[in-house]
C-alpha cells in the first residue's frame, strides 16, 4: 500500500478519531447503562437517577473527548486547554457536541504545544510556572470564547445538515444500502473510522433525543461475519474449515470481528455475502425500529443485548439472525460452487500466499500441532535483543490484547524474560524491541517505533509467523544448565531419545514412510494407532514436505485427541522418499504433539538443515546417536 493511498489516509483519520473515543468507551458504557436502566422507558425507571443522563451526554462525554483529543496532540497541558476549549462549544446548545469536541480538543492541544515551543528557552529563571500557567489559561480562555461565539454555530449548522441527510436516508429506506460501504470497509480495517468517526457521533445525538439509535447497530452487528464462519464450517475445506468453530466463538461471543477478515480476504467473492448480511440486518432493524442506547463495545452479542432498551432484545437478536442467515446462504453457495479443484490453503491466504508449505494450527487450542521448519528460516529476527514485545493495532483493545495474552501463555514455561503487552499504534513509545501489527498497519507502526523489529501479520491469533516467533524465542531463552557446557535436558529426552531415531532405511512409498513413522510413535507410547490415519489424512490436505530434504508428517486437528504425550521420531532414508512434485525427503520427522515441548528441537532442526554440511551429515551418517546429539543438545 502506497503511503499516500486513499485507504491509508482514511485509516489515519479514523485512527485519530478512534484514539479520541476509545479511551472513553467506559464512560459511554456507563452513560448507556444509566440510560437503559433509569429513563422512563428503562428497566428500572427512576426520575431522580435519570437526571444523570442529560448532563453526562451534553457535558461529560464531549469534555472527555476534548480532553483526550488535546492530550493526543499536546500532552497534559494540551488536554486541559482542549477541555476548556470544548466547554465553549457545548454551552448553550441542547444537543451533544461530539463533532465540536473532536475539533476543539486537538486544536487546543496543538495551539498550546506551538506556544510552548515558541517560549521554550526564553523564560527568565523563576518565572517558568507563572508563564506556563498563564499561557495555558489565556489560550484556553481565548479558544473557549472563540468556540462559543464563532465555531459553535458553524458546528451546530453542520450537525443540523447531517441530521437532515440522515433523515432523508432513513425516510427513503436507503439506510440498508450503507452496508455496501460498511462491510467492505471493515475488511480493510476501516471499521474504527466508520464506527467511531461517523456512526458513533450520529448515534449518540439520536439516542439523546429518542432514547435509542439504529446507528449503533450498523457496523457492530456480528451476523455477517458469523454467516461467513458457519459457511466455512459446513462447506469449507482444509484448515479454514477446521479453524472456523473457534473463530465463531471469538467473533460472536468475544466481539473480535477482525477474526473473520482473513476468511473473506482468502476469497474476495465472499464480500457479496457480508454485504447481503449487512443489508438484511440493517433492513430488519429499520422495519422494526430497533436501536441501542449506546455503542456496544466490543461487538459481541452480549454487548448488543446489554445496550438494548427494555423490550428490544428480541428485535436485536432477530436482526442478527437475518444478517447471519443471508450471509450464510450466499457464502455457502459460493463455497459449494467453486470451480477450483483444490482448496486454497488457509494459512497461505492469511500470509498473502507467501509460502505454500506452511502448516496450520487449531484456533481453539492456542497451540499448534506442528511448526513448519522452513518458516523459522523465513522469519529473520535478532532474538538476543528482544525483551519488550508489543502487539499494536488500531484501537489497542481487542485483537491485540488477545494476541498478547496468547503469546504470554505460550512462553510462560520458559525462563527467557519477555515483557509482552498490547496497545494502539499511537501509544507506541519507540523503545520496543519487537512490534507485532497487522500487515496493512506496518508503515504506521514503523513510523512510531522505527528502531523496533517488526512482524506484519494478517491476524494476531493464527498467523504462522507467530509460531515461528515462539520457536525462535524459546531457542533464545536460556535453559537451566548443569556444570557441563552442553547438556541434554530431561524434558527433551522424553520427546526425543535414541530409540526414536532410525537410520539407513530403504526407500519406500511416501505413505509407507508415514505409516512407519506413525507406528513408531504408537510403539513408543506417544500416540494411539488411530493417530496414523490422521497423519495420512493430513498429507492429503497439503504436503508436509518443507524443503531441504525434510518432511514432517503429523496428524490432523481431529485426531489430536489420540496423542498421549508429545514426541518426535526421526527416520533417515539415504536414498530418499518421493513426496511428489519432485520433492525428495531424506529425513522424515514424525510428530505427535500436545504442548510446546518439541519447540526447541524443531528450532535445532531448522538451524541444522539450513547448513549444507550439517544436512549432509544428517542424511548420510550411520549413527543414530549423532543425529540425536545434533537435534537435542543445547549449548
Amino acid at each position: 500500500m502506497k503511503e499516500g493511498s486513499l485507504q491509508q489516509r482514511l485509516q489515519h483519520s479514523g485512527r485519530f478519531l478512534s484514539a479520541m473515543v476509545m479511551p472513553n468507551i467506559g464512560a459511554f458504557i456507563a452513560w448507556g447503562l444509566i440510560t437503559a436502566l433509569f429513563i422512563p422507558t428503562g428497566w428500572l425507571p427512576n426520575e431522580s437517577l435519570s437526571a444523570l443522563v442529560s448532563p453526562m451526554i451534553l457535558y461529560l462525554l464531549p469534555l472527555l473527548i476534548g480532553f483526550t483529543g488535546g492530550q493526543l496532540v499536546g500532552g497534559t497541558r494540551g488536554a486541559v486547554v482542549g477541555a476548556v476549549a470544548t466547554m465553549g462549544i457545548v454551552v448553550g446548545v441542547d444537543i451533544p457536541m461530539f463533532i465540536g469536541a473532536m475539533i476543539m480538543g486537538p486544536i487546543g492541544g496543538l495551539l498550546i504545544k506551538k506556544i510552548d515551543e515558541l517560549v521554550d528557552g526564553n523564560i527568565p529563571n523563576g518565572f517558568e510556572m507563572l508563564v506556563n500557567n498563564f499561557s495555558a489559561g489565556i489560550t484556553a480562555m481565548g479558544l473557549a470564547l472563540l468556540s462559543y461565539v464563532a465555531i459553535g454555530p458553524v458546528v451546530l449548522s453542520v450537525n443540523r445538515l447531517l441530521e437532515t441527510g440522515v433523515g432523508f436516508i432513513v425516510e427513503h429506506g436507503l439506510l440498508p444500502l450503507t452496508a455496501l460501504f460498511i462491510e467492505p470497509g471493515k475488511i480493510l480495517f476501516l471499521n474504527n473510522a466508520i464506527n467511531h468517526g461517523v456512526l458513533g457521533p450520529l448515534g449518540i445525538a439520536e439516542s439523546a433525543e429518542y432514547g435509542k439509535s439504529i446507528f449503533f447497530l450498523l457496523e457492530t452487528n456480528p451476523g455477517p461475519g458469523l454467516g461467513i464462519l458457519l459457511a466455512y464450517w459446513l462447506f469449507g475445506k482444509g484448515v479454514a474449515k477446521q479453524s472456523s468453530p473457534g473463530a465463531m466463538i471469538i467473533h460472536f461471543l468475544g466481539g473480535i470481528h477482525e477474526i473473520y477478515f482473513p476468511y473473506v480476504l482468502m476469497k474476495p467473492s465472499l464480500l457479496l455475502a457480508v454485504i447481503a448480511g449487512g443489508i438484511g440486518g440493517i433492513g430488519t432493524y429499520s422495519i422494526l425500529g430497533t436501536g441501542l442506547v449506546a455503542t456496544p463495545s466490543p461487538g459481541s452479542i452480549f454487548a448488543l443485548l446489554a445496550m438494548a432498551p427494555r423490550g428490544s432484545q428480541l428485535s436485536v437478536i432477530l436482526g442478527v439472525l437475518v444478517a447471519t442467515s443471508l450471509s450464510f446462504i450466499v457464502a455457502a453457495f459460493l463455497l459449494k460452487n467453486e470451480k477450483t479443484a483444490e482448496d486454497t490453503d488457509f494459512e497461505d491466504a492469511k500470509a498473502s500466499i507467501e509460502s505454500k508449505k506452511r502448516v496450520s494450527k487449531n484456533l481453539q487450542t492456542g497451540v499448534s500441532i506442528t511448526e513448519s521448519v522452513d518458516q523459522v528460516e523465513s522469519l529473520k529476527l535478532d532474538t538476543a535483543v528482544i525483551s519488550k514485545i508489543r502487539f499494536a493495532c488500531d484501537a489497542g483493545m481487542g485483537s491485540s490484547a488477545m494476541g498478547a495474552s496468547k503469546l504470554t501463555k505460550r512462553l510462560k514455561e520458559y525462563t527467557g524474560s519477555f515483557d509482552i503487552g498490547f496497545m494502539s499504534i499511537d501509544q507506541l513509545t519507540g523503545d520496543e524491541d519487537l512490534v507485532i501489527t497487522h500487515k496493512v498497519l506496518q508503515n504506521r507502526a514503523h513510523a512510531k517505533a522505527p528502531d523496533a523489529q517488526m512482524i506484519g501479520v494478517v491476524d494476531f491469533l493464527t498467523d504462522p509467523q507467530l509460531d515461528d516467533l515462539v520457536v525462535q524465542l524459546i531457542g533464545a531463552s536460556k535453559m537451566k544448565t548443569t556444570a557441563t557446557e552442553e547438556i541434554i535436558c530431561e524434558e527433551f529426552l522424553e520427546v526425543l531419545s535414541i530409540s526414536n531415531v532410525k537410520v539407513n532405511l530403504a526407500s519406500e512409498s511416501k505413505e509407507d514412510a508415514i505409516r512407519r513413522a506413525g507406528n513408531l510413535l504408537v510403539d513408543l507410547g506417544y500416540a494411539k494407532s488411530d493417530y496414523i490415519t490422521g497423519m495420512l489424512n493430513r498429507e492429503e490436505v497439503t504436503t508436509t514436505y518443507i524443503g531441504s530434504s525434510v518432511a514432517i508428517p503429523h496428524g490432523t486437528n481431529e485426531t489430536k485427541h489420540f496423542v498421549n504425550q508429545t514426541g518426535l521420531v526421526i527416520l533417515q532414508y539415504p536414498d530418499g522418499i518421493d513426496f511428489g512434485d519432485g520433492n525428495v525427503a531424506h529425513l522424515v520427522i514424525g510428530i505427535a504433539a500436545i504442548g510446546d515441548e518439541h519447540m526447541m528441537i524443531l528450532s535445532n532442526i531448522a538451524e541444522s538443515i539450513s547448513n549444507e554440511e550439517t544436512l549432509a551429515m544428517l542424511i548420510n551418517t550411520a549413527s543414530a546417536q549423532e543425529i540425536l546429539n545434533r537435534f537435542s543438545v543445547f549449548a
